[in-house]
């Protein structure tokens, strides 16, 4: 009877050591892939930075001023001016009474009414 358990403790140490030996490989690529992906994230924030300072620079007022004039015949811009926007008085709002219900409905069939019970 030792001898069965002898060899099934070593099994069971050969299979452990195996099961570590996965697993510690298994942990080895997932922080390889945290640390790649960690640089790309890192890359695109700097992207992300050079793209804003690039739209700040592109977006500067004086520049828009110089193409809409260079641009004028070809846009039609006009400069913005406080008679072009309505006041809040002309805003259509939605009605504020319900539309009456007909026919109810209960979820298992139909309401029962005055004239039906």
């Amino acid at each position: 009877m030792r001898p069965v358990l002898y060899v099934l403790s070593f099994l069971a140490l050969i299979a452990l050591g195996f099961w570590a030996y996965r697993e510690n490989y298994a942990t080895q690529a997932a922080l390889k892939e945290v640390e790649t992906l960690q640089r790309q994230i890192v890359g695109l924030r700097e992207g992300l930075s050079v793209q804003r300072a690039e739209w700040a620079y592109l977006n500067r007022p004086d520049r828009l001023r110089n193409l809409a004039t260079a641009n004028f015949d070809r846009l039609g811009l006009l400069p913005m001016d406080p008679s072009q926007f309505g006041s809040a008085a002309a805003v259509a709002y939605p009605r504020s009474e319900l539309p009456q219900i007909d026919f109810p409905v209960d979820i298992q069939g139909m309401v029962p009414t005055e004239e039906g019970l």
